[in-house]
This record gives C-alpha cells, sequence and structure tokens, in this order.
C-alpha cells in the first residue's frame, strides 16, 4: 500500500516571515509566550481525506492529524484510549469487543461523536462498491471478507452500535494485536451526517470534510500544493495540543526542501539521498530504521511480466546494496524479501522474520540472465521492452532511473521506458491494471508479517498486479482462521507464503527497507515519526 506507502511550492509569505525570523531563531523564548506556528513539507500531494479512500503514506498523514480512532498513539508510540472511555469488555470466546465512547468527544463541527460513526466508516472500507483499496483490514471482522465478494450483505457485517456511545465488534478469529490495527487510518470514523451530504465528494477538499482529531485542515481545494492545520477547539484533548497552526507545503526535491529548510522557512523535512549523508552528524537531523518496504510490481495479466522466469530474472539483475547505500545513502537497506527486519518476530525462539527466512532470490546476474534466456525461449521474444511508471518525486525518480540502468545492462534485448507521473495519475493506472511494472512503497500499520503478505491477496483491494496463486490464499486463510490461537504453526505458515510469494513465483519484487531521517528546527519539540503506519504527528509537538 504505497503502500499502507509519496510526494509545488506555496508558501504564504507572512508565514516565510515568521519562519525565518522566530521558528530557527536560537533566542529562547518562554514556552507559553512563543507563537505556537510551525511550517513543515510534505514530500507528496494529499490525494484524499477519505479514509476508506486513500491508498498513500502522504494523505493517511494527513487524516491521523485530523481523525482519530478508538485508539490513539502515545508519546512513545504505543496505543492509548482515543475515543474509548475505558478498556473493552471482552466475550469468553474472545471474538466479540464492546467499547464505550467517551461522552465528551466531539466532531470540530461540535457534533458528537458516536458509535454509528465507526459502524459507517467501517462499512465504507468493506462495501465492495465503495472501491476501498483498504478493504482487506475489515477482514478481521465477522463476515467482512464474505461481504467484499459479494457472497454477504453490509447488515451481516461485524460492527454494530448497540447506542450512541456503545460499540460492539465481532471477529473473525481472535487477535491478540487489535489495538496496534485500530490505531491504522481505515478504522476512523466518519461524521455520518456529513459522509451522506457529501456523498461522492466526500474528503475530496477541506470543505467537504469533517475531523474529530486534534486539528482542522483548512485551505486544502484537492489539488493545491499547500494548506494549513489548526488546532480544533472541540478536539477532547485539546489543552495539551500546543501548536495553533500548523503550514504544510508540498515539495517533491528534497534538495529543495533542505534548501527551504536551512533559510529558515520550514521547522520540519524530511532527509534522503545525499542529503542524508551530509546531515547524519548535525544535531537537527534525526534517524529512524522504518518498516517500509520499496518495491517493483509486476502486472501478473501481462504477457511478458505474467512470466514467472522474466520475473525472476528482474528481480535478480538489480543490485540493491549498491542502491540502498549509493543512491538512497539515508540508512536504507537492501531488502531480500517482502517482510522487513527488526518488524516481527519468532514467538518461540524471537529470531527475526528476515533473518529466519533468508534471502530470498537476491541480486546474481548469473541466476538472472538464466532465467532471463529461459522468458525469452518461452515467450519467443529477442528484444523485449517494458514499461515502469512511478509517482514524480525525487526518490522515486531515483530508484527507477537506477532500476532502468541495471535492467537493461544485465539483461541483454531489454529496454525499459519510464514513466513518472503525480501519485493519484499513478494509482490510477495501478487501479485500471494499465502498466507493465509499478515502483511503490508500502508501509504496514501493525507489527505482524501478515500485514505485508496479505497486500497480495488474489482478492485484496491493494492487488493491482493481480497475483493469483489458489495455495497462497489458502495459506493467508490458515493463517487468519485456523492456526489464529496457535502461534508456532502459525510463524512457519507465514514464513512459507513468504517463501512461495518471492522465491517461487517472484510475484513482487522488493528493493529496499526504509528509514526515515528528518530535520527539525532546534525550538521544535516532540514531532512524533514512527516506524511503521502513519508517518508523522504534530500533536505533542510545540516551540520551545
Amino acid at each position: 500500500m504505497d503502500m499502507k506507502k509519496n510526494l509545488g511550492i506555496a508558501l504564504i509569505g507572512v508565514a516565510l516571515i515568521l519562519s525565518a525570523c522566530g521558528q530557527n531563531s536560537k533566542v529562547e523564548t518562554k514556552k507559553e509566550h512563543r507563537k505556537q506556528e510551525i511550517s513543515v513539507v510534505s514530500n507528496g500531494e494529499l490525494s484524499t481525506l477519505d479514509s476508506a479512500l486513500y491508498s498513500d503514506v502522504n494523505s493517511s498523514d494527513m487524516i491521523g492529524q485530523t481523525m482519530e480512532g478508538l485508539y490513539r498513539l502515545d508519546a512513545k508510540g504505543q496505543p492509548e484510549f482515543g475515543m474509548i472511555k475505558e478498556e473493552p469488555t471482552i466475550s469468553e470466546d474472545g471474538l466479540i469487543y464492546t467499547y464505550k465512547i467517551k461522552d465528551e468527544v466531539k466532531w470540530s463541527n461540535g457534533d458528537p461523536v458516536k458509535a454509528e460513526d465507526f459502524v459507517y466508516s467501517f462499512k465504507n472500507v468493506i462495501d465492495p462498491d465503495y472501491g476501498s483499496t483498504s478493504s482487506n483490514q475489515m477482514d478481521i471482522f465477522k463476515n467482512g471478507r464474505k461481504i467484499r465478494e459479494k457472497q454477504a450483505n453490509l447488515e451481516d457485517f461485524g460492527a454494530v452500535a448497540k447506542d450512541d456511545k456503545t460499540l460492539e465488534l465481532t471477529l473473525e478469529y481472535p487477535i491478540s494485536y487489535l489495538s496496534q490495527v485500530l490505531v491504522g487510518t481505515p478504522f476512523m470514523p466518519k461524521n455520518v451526517k456529513m459522509a451522506k451530504e457529501k456523498e461522492g465528494s466526500y474528503g475530496t477538499t477541506a470543505e467537504a470534510f469533517v475531523g474529530n482529531g486534534p486539528f482542522v485542515i483548512k485551505g486544502w481545494t484537492g489539488t493545491n500544493d499547500s494548506w494549513q492545520l489548526e488546532k480544533n477547539k472541540n478536539y477532547w484533548d485539546e489543552k495539551n495540543v500546543q501548536l495553533e497552526k500548523i503550514n504544510v507545503n508540498v515539495v517533491k526535491e528534497v534538495a529543495t526542501s533542505v534548501q527551504m529548510f536551512e533559510a529558515g522557512e520550514v521547522d520540519y523535512t524530511t532527509l534522503a539521498d545525499t542529503y542524508a549523508q551530509q546531515y547524519k552528524d548535525s544535531e537537527q537531523a534525526t534517524f529512524v530504521p522504518k518498516a517500509m518496504v520499496g518495491y517493483l510490481s509486476p502486472n501478473q495479466k501481462r504477457e511478458v511480466t505474467g512470466n514467472r522466469n522474466v520475473r525472476k530474472a528482474l528481480l535478480q539483475a538489480i543490485d540493491k546494496k549498491q542502491f540502498a547505500s549509493e543512491i538512497l545513502g539515508d540508512g536504507s537497506t537492501e531488502l531480500n524479501g517482502f517482510v522487513p527486519s527488526n518488524f516481527a518476530f519468532n514467538p518461540k525462539t524471537k529470531e527475526d522474520f528476515r533473518k529466519e527466512n533468508g534471502d530470498l532470490l537476491a541480486f546474481d546476474i548469473k541466476a538472472a540472465q538464466k532465467s532471463w534466456e529461459t522468458a525469452k525461449k518461452e515467450l519467443g521474444k529477442e528484444k523485449i521492452e517494458l514499461e515502469l511508471i512511478s509517482a514524480d518525486t525525487g526518490t522515486a525518480k531515483k530508484t527507477i532511473e537506477f532500476v532502468q540502468g541495471q535492467l537493461q545492462q544485465n539483461l541483454p534485448g531489454l529496454t525499459i521506458k519510464l514513466k513518472s507521473l503525480p501519485l493519484q495519475n499513478r494509482l490510477d493506472l495501478q487501479n485500471q491494471g494499465e502498466f507493465d511494472l509499478v515502483f511503490g512503497t508500502w508501509t504496514p500499520d501493525y507489527a505482524d508479517p501478515i500485514n505485508f503478505l496479505e497486500f497480495y491477496d488474489s482478492k485484496g483491494g491493494l492487488n493491482t498486479a493481480k497475483y493469483d496463486n489458489p495455495n497462497y490464499d489458502k495459506g493467508l486463510n490458515e493463517v487468519r482462521f485456523e492456526l489464529a490461537n496457535e502461534p508456532e504453526k502459525r510463524w512457519e505458515k507465514l514464513l512459507a507464503l513468504e517463501k512461495t510469494l518471492v522465491e517461487e513465483d517472484a510475484g513482487v519484487l522488493p528493493l529496499y527497507q526504509g528509514s526515515v531521517g528528518y530535520l527539525t528546527s532546534e525550538n521544535l519539540e516532540k514531532i512524533q515519526v514512527f516506524p511503521f503506519g502513519r508517518t508523522v504527528s504534530y500533536r505533542l509537538a510545540y516551540l520551545k
């Protein structure tokens, strides 16, 4: 999900002056007297505020600033109560969770947050006619998958509002990490009145949206590259939100955003490429390992990329180690599997998933060329041309240029044509199946390997590549259901599934595991940058 996944400058003159004169200043001012206004960079457009329809990290981040679910993340990145006032009551079989919504919680327009707001939102995600790419995430609830596959009705879904403040969720199978899951963007509520009033356009502009989180969004028309987040006076915990205004600017080139930071025009921006190396010893720079995966997705419905030997050749012809160290240079590492390192651990031995499952189809020119020659014979072709598409961010462009060079150099007779376009256009082409290869990134919502592996569920909304292996699907269902209460057997099945996806089928072509580096002005404190899920939160941040 570009994943749970990219990246214009229109700064307001007053904001520029405030930033340059105040926010990077070394003058010490008492926190309560400093104007709590900052400017930040987003490295990609905002495509939607609809928690059912987002499919990129930048949109997820903005939804996270303006919305809050049953849980939110605390200062240590762990789930804590958001909209709920106490621990849920759980049935003896571990399947029915009953939540009580806080009495005082409101939407930014003053409406009370109700249990029905969650039910309505969850149903949007699971409804096959709504078109959510996150629909498979609702499979955890009773009849979720059946509804998604049109084998059951929405009325049979395992989310019910017992009254205005009581939400009952019925699971398909016990989940020990449910609170982590419910922090995710698809599990945000929706103001039912607003969503129905704006049906068809909900979340497409700031005016067609209402939130319940720490900030409200202003000035986003659906296409512009700058907008503002302002403190939500109706947020239940607004006394602990100190920033009054955040100016958000889309800047796709790292060089530009770093220049803006150095000029005192922004207080927060991410780092990548050579700039990460340049700032690695700076006191204003922070680096956080991230469970983000950069990958190529080959269209299984196209003649050439539908060939298994082609896919294996492509994957093994790319020197991922060189790419991570020399092109990205931001702490990212090569990845020879789809599940990243330091993310999930064997329930019995505590061994890292990535280490235990080993390197799958690592860089090997001889093996790549052998698969390539076999593929050309199978296809009856000596010359092959493929198109590789990506978003038009600086990092995405550098990635596909490197991949193009590697593939054309190492696979005789192959020509790679590149196309970079705005993220939403790239997503549209993916959803229409109009691509040979696409570069994207995926960041999971919670720390379980299935959050990566179910990406290629044949019936999953994110599986635009149309990877379809019945045994793989069967294994995913075993992990979800039959093995839910047998953690060691479940782990073994997860390991086997990754080998099927990557080593046997080359259904996905992993490139690297990301690391997020960022710069903050010396007066900006308590910004939260997360290793997975949404990238950043400003709820606890302030200028000292």
